[in-house]
């Protein structure tokens, strides 16, 4: 009977073990993803040298005024406190479903953040005198860049997540994110297509939907049959068909993102450059400490808590909440003086890479 006992003791710790591995695992995932969708934002929208409005998906500004981006941003600095706060306290707590979940939440108020910092910094800047407005384009760079980021990642589900993680819920958002991105630059296109007096460009951008929808449709019956049948083939299909999709994607944006359809960035005087510099600064600060947060995480995830570096991970951590609580301050604190005495991030995380 003893035996028996500690046989089915075992078969417990085991599984929990397991259950704790791929939670990690999940975590881990999490992390890539949400610090490669902050990295790319902060490039666009915070690293470029052009001065433009931050839009929506329908084409509109994320905001009117700069008292409502103001607001909006100052709205979310206090969101992500505390959402940094719960992803430390639940990761004391060794819950690392939560701790992802609320990553999540993390990396996509970050992404809100920067938009509207960005588009704060564009309104204040141009209120200068002797600034000139951009004038849009047949093609919103942002924009198509987010979507085709999007669909990358999303098909990097399909290659990386263990076969049995592929549940039928999971593959039903892997093919809504798709069909939503692809609708996105699909509607951008024929909207570009129809405004362009060139001919060339009229046709390509016809062909580059096309090729696009071609590629998706093949793919989405793979992951149809995948839901139905979940083995290595059906799988081993999908990776196959995400390759052609991911490349005409590709193609189209570096099509749709070529100077002569981007429109004309805003010409900014000196005074101007200063106050989007206080600005964007303040924003480079918050998205980069919470990069280190989620390398902190994910290096945390990777490891098990009897590693002599689990220390110092843990450390890193708690360095990088309180770089992120610096930062929102700064940010906030340029928001309302439209200037900053400091308009660089913390030291040790002035890059986002």
């Amino acid at each position: 009977m003893a035996s028996s006992g500690s046989g089915k003791s075992d078969e417990v710790s085991t599984n929990i073990l397991s259950g704790s591995l791929q939670q990690r695992k999940r975590l881990s995932s999490i992390c890539d993803a949400c610090k490669s969708k902050m990295q790319l934002v902060a490039e666009l929208l915070l690293l470029s040298s052009e001065t433009r409005p931050v839009v929506n998906t329908d084409g509109m500004p994320v905001a009117e005024t700069f008292e409502k981006c103001r607001d909006t941003v100052i709205a979310r600095t206090k969101e992500l406190s505390i959402i940094v706060h719960d992803i430390q306290s639940q990761l004391n707590m060794g819950k690392f479903v939560e701790v992802g979940d609320r990553l999540v939440e993390m990396g996509d108020l970050v992404v809100s953040l920067t938009e509207y910092s960005a588009h704060a910094a564009y309104l204040a800047a141009v209120e200068i005198p002797g600034s000139q407005a951009a004038v849009s384009g047949l093609v919103d760079r942002y924009k198509v860049t987010r979507c085709r980021h999007e669909v990358e990642q999303t098909c990097n589900i399909l290659r990386l997540t263990a076969l049995a993680d592929l549940t039928p819920q999971l593959l039903l958002e892997v093919s809504q994110n798709i069909l939503k991105n692809l609708t996105t630059l699909t509607d951008a296109s024929s909207l570009a297509s129809d405004k362009s007096k060139d001919k060339f460009a009229k046709e390509q951008f016809k062909a580059s939907v096309k090729c696009m929808s071609t590629s998706a449709t093949a793919l989405l019956a793979c992951v149809r049959e995948l839901k139905a049948c979940p083995n290595d083939l059906t799988r081993n299909r999908c990776v196959l068909f995400s390759g052609p999709l991911v490349q005409a994607v590709h193609a189209l944006v570096g099509f749709a993102t070529e100077p002569q359809f981007l429109g004309k960035a805003a010409t900014i005087p000196p005074e101007g450059k200063g106050v989007q510099t206080a600005i964007l600064g303040g924003a480079m600060s918050v998205v980069s400490a919470c990069v280190l947060l989620t390398q902190g995480l994910r290096d945390i995830s990777q490891h098990p808590e009897s590693s002599s570096q689990m220390p110092i991970y843990r450390e890193r951590l708690r360095n990088s909440a309180c770089a992120v609580s610096d930062g929102c301050t700064l940010l906030s604190q340029a928001l309302r003086e439209r200037s900053s005495p400091r308009t660089l991030p913390p030291v040790n995380s002035h890059s986002v890479n």
